[in-house]
């Protein structure tokens, strides 16, 4: 099976779930945010999966950009074509299918734990967080399946599947996200990086499994 894998050409790595998808037999083709007109046609592809980013799908001087993969969303839902969406990718959806989306009053950075309605295969945490903006508004005919006090979590929306969380994240990741600019970047939310690296040691020993379960969820549940 054949998927499109849309990221930011510095931050490709579906981790987890590319792992998970892996073993349900996709295989993806790498499409860059910054490259839309390379990207491949959608006719022949099994599913999109989105992954996040430190864009923000309202910010002016990147309309190009979120404009061409709001098209990508709206010829998948035509198609029918599934999507799973992660972080960036979830708040990418809400905009581009008539939701809403705005600076969150506080972040979310670091493991989490949120309420579930579907605990069984949405489970509860700890997820991954690391994020400034949030989905005020689900686009119409969505149902919220997971929440934070601060922010929707996960929802559907047909053959979507969409998670504000991190379920993809692996220890490398978060030491490289951690690592350089993203240094400064915690030091300014007084978060520690290296005991941040060290929850993840810790956590990702469970949100691997939770990551996998999450995927053959999607797949046997929502993608069929």
């Amino acid at each position: 099976m054949r998927g499109l894998l849309l990221s930011n050409a510095n931050d490709a790595d579906p981790g987890f779930i590319g792992e998970a998808f892996r073993q349900r037999g996709y295989a993806f083709s790498e499409c860059h945010r910054e490259r839309s007109g390379e990207w491949p046609e959608l006719a022949g592809q099994d599913l999109v999966l989105l992954l996040g980013s430190d864009w923000s799908v309202f910010w002016d001087h990147l309309a190009d950009e979120v404009a061409a993969e709001a098209a990508l969303l709206e010829a998948a839902v035509e198609r029918g074509v599934p999507v799973f969406a992660i972080c960036y990718g979830a708040q990418m959806v809400a905009h581009a299918l008539g939701g809403r989306v705005e600076r969150a009053p506080e972040h979310e950075v670091g493991w989490y734990e949120i309420d579930s309605d579907r605990p069984d295969d949405v489970a509860t945490g700890p997820w991954f967080e690391w994020h400034y903006d949030k989905i005020v508004e689900l686009p119409p005919g969505a149902t919220e399946l997971a929440r934070t006090e601060l922010s929707t979590q996960a929802f559907v929306l047909g053959r979507i599947f969409a998670t504000q969380f991190h379920p993809e994240v692996t220890n490398s990741m978060v030491e490289r996200w951690s690592g350089l600019a993203g240094a400064d970047e915690l030091a300014r939310l007084g978060i520690d990086g290296d005991q941040l690296v060290e929850a993840t040691r810790t956590s990702t020993q469970k949100s691997r499994a939770n990551a996998s379960r999450l995927v053959h969820w999607f797949c046997d549940s929502v993608a069929r």
